[in-house]
């Protein structure tokens, strides 16, 4: 089993590859989600246990599945 914070790593690797995919920065996606830059910059560096709201959130701002999202066999690099 993966550890915590192996997990949010993913989580967050997964929503940078999109949000890039999607050719936004993180203000423009910051700004749709309602949220601080700061706090899409600590979700994608992995640094904070997001939540499901703000994981629906993201899902809709990058127009991709939550399971997207926290798919943890993905690996974007």
């Amino acid at each position: 089993m993966k550890s915590e914070q192996v997990i949010y790593k993913i989580i967050g690797k997964n929503i940078r590859y999109f949000r890039e995919k999607n050719g936004k920065t993180q203000q423009e996606i910051a700004d749709i989600c309602d949220f601080e830059k700061s706090t899409l910059s600590r979700i994608e560096a992995g640094r904070t246990n997001i939540t499901i709201k703000n994981l629906y959130k993201l899902s809709v701002a990058l127009g991709v599945r939550i399971m997207d999202l926290v798919d943890l066999k993905k690996d974007f690099e």
